[in-house]
């Protein structure tokens, strides 16, 4: 690691926890299927959400792709010390997803014309992939296993 951490940066086992922007964009990574999940906890206006942010199923079903390696790292953050091989990969992994859901995102603006949320949703998609490329402390949460 290349730089020095607190005694409360870590975890109980003696692992870095992770950094709380980590859980943020893991979420925002799987975003559609964090919608998913309340429009199924709302049966009654579950679809009028989903056709809110989703009037085309098509794009629906492709925003739930992204979230996988989010979930994947979500799962596996409790078990890294277990896949010391796995657990290196998922961050440049999380980076790839993060740039295409940035690509994706100027692709829908694009085609759909700006509106608020679609600049939003841009915006937040460069922040959080230029955090995942520029946080030494997520590299180090994810390297620790490596040293």
């Amino acid at each position: 690691m290349k730089r020095d951490y607190s005694f409360s940066d870590f975890d109980s086992q003696g692992y870095l926890s992770a950094p709380f922007l980590f859980w943020l964009v893991l979420i925002f990574q799987a975003r559609t299927w964090v919608l998913l999940i309340i429009a199924g906890a709302s049966r009654e206006q579950g679809d009028a959400l989903l056709r809110w942010f989703y009037p085309d199923n098509d794009v629906f079903w492709l925003g739930l792709l992204p979230g996988i390696p989010a979930a994947l790292a979500f799962i596996l953050s409790g078990r890294r010390a277990r896949l010391p091989r796995l657990w290196p990969l998922l961050r440049p992994g999380l980076i790839v997803t993060q740039c295409l859901l940035f690509i994706w995102q100027c692709y829908l603006l694009a085609d759909e014309g700006p509106t608020a949320l679609a600049v939003l949703l841009l915006v937040a998609d460069l922040l959080a992939l230029a955090w995942l490329i520029r946080s030494q402390r997520l590299r180090d949460y994810f390297a620790l296993l490596q040293e």
